[in-house]
């Protein structure tokens, strides 16, 4: 399955998601507004598919911001990842076959750490985090590869209390959902496709994500509401 782009796949998701949540019982859909379900999205790429989502649910978009750690002079080669003030989470097969240590990385995950801060700031200003204790939290990317970032982010979310995290993505490797099936109470996937090798691979359009796109889009989103 490919997609056209982020929105067309955010369509189509959101169908699957409100099919899940018609079929989940009324305890754990979150109950109305303003304490019903409530979407958030990893930027920046998956706030373009998690405001379908939202829009298709009538439920608030905010954003979980979550960073990759990547290798020394490889930063695309994921090694790792970072969501809030938690301990940054590793692949320790990764750090042994690279021969690298956490305290050689210190460097690198202090500058995820400030790019972190500096998207929550930038994304939200003044506005605090949207409160997700007791309720359906649906958590959003474009797609699944290594999974290491929506792995922090899932984590970082549970130890706010939510009643339900769905973890709901366009594509994924079939290995990631798998692995991600332990972290969120529910892995919504349209494609797991055997040949999976990136994500970008499953979109006819992959656009980077920008800043403004992503402001412009939680700001309608909120003035939508």
């Amino acid at each position: 399955m490919r997609f056209t782009d982020r929105r067309d796949a955010g369509r189509q998701l959101a169908r699957r998601v409100r099919e899940h949540l018609a079929g989940t019982p009324p305890h754990l859909q979150g109950g109305h507004p303003p304490d019903g379900p409530l979407v958030l999205a990893l930027p920046r790429g998956g706030v373009p598919v998690a405001a379908e989502i939202a829009r298709e649910l009538g439920a608030p978009l905010d954003v979980l911001v979550a960073r990759k750690i990547g290798a020394p002079g490889q930063r695309e080669l994921g090694i790792g990842a970072l969501a809030g003030e938690d301990p940054p989470l590793f692949d320790r097969r990764a750090l042994e076959f690279l021969s690298l240590s956490e305290d050689r990385l210190a460097a690198d995950v202090a500058r995820e750490r400030g790019e972190l801060h500096r998207r929550e700031r930038l994304y939200r200003g003044d506005r605090p985090p949207p409160e997700v204790a007791g309720r359906t939290v649906i958590l959003v990317d474009d797609g699944l590869a290594t999974g290491m970032t929506a792995t922090a982010a899932l984590r970082a979310l549970r130890s706010r209390g939510p009643a339900a995290v769905v973890l709901a993505v366009p594509v994924a490797s079939p290995t990631t959902a798998a692995a991600l099936a332990e972290e969120a109470d529910v892995v919504l996937c349209l494609s797991k496709p055997p040949d999976f090798r990136a994500v970008g691979e499953w979109y006819e359009d992959f656009t980077q994500v920008s800043d403004e796109d992503v402001l412009r889009t939680l700001e309608r989103a909120g003035a939508d509401r």
